[in-house]
């Protein structure tokens, strides 16, 4: 029979294994919101990705807006406000063209990488992006949520809990 803290340390990477297979593969769609409901925008958006879905605290998370439009986009910014439950805690804008290519027309991707602090508080965000154009015009508004996570990665945190585990 094996000694206790061997069977300890076999749980222990067991679950570790077990709670692996059954996260998601740390991106996945996220639900996206207009700003102005039933608002017609000249830039459709179809969908956006957060990666690694919960953020991790002190990594690079990428965020990808897919979206479209029929218009011929020179010029343009982007605008970012985000809040931590109902309290604004982040603002920034962005020229259009530093995030995507332009002209803009048809399809399109905007991706934009950031590294949050490691002391960012874990928990539900909410990010407000709204496109104005060459004028200032509203091109599109969007909001959807996203998570920051508790630890930068599993085996990390179980590593914390019991410094003598060798995985």
């Amino acid at each position: 029979m094996a000694p206790k803290h061997l069977n300890r340390r076999r749980h222990l990477l067991f679950g570790a294994a077990a709670v692996l297979v059954l996260l998601p593969s740390g991106s996945s769609a996220t639900a996206v919101e207009y700003c102005k409901k039933g608002r017609d925008y000249p830039v459709k958006v179809s969908g956006v990705e957060v990666v690694p879905d919960p953020v991790v605290r002190g990594e690079p998370a990428t965020f990808k807006i897919s979206a479209s439009t029929d218009k011929n986009i020179t010029k343009g910014k982007l605008v970012i406000d985000v809040a931590y439950f109902i309290f604004h805690v982040h603002s920034e804008t962005h020229n259009l063209c530093d995030e995507t290519s332009c002209p803009v027309t048809g399809e399109f991707v905007l991706a934009s990488q950031q590294t949050l602090p490691s002391f960012t508080p874990p928990g539900s965000y909410t990010l407000t992006m709204k496109l104005q154009g060459d004028s200032n015009e509203e091109l599109t508004c969007i909001s959807f949520g996203f998570s920051i996570g508790m630890c930068a990665q599993l085996l990390s945190c179980i590593r914390s809990w019991t410094p003598d585990l060798t995985i």
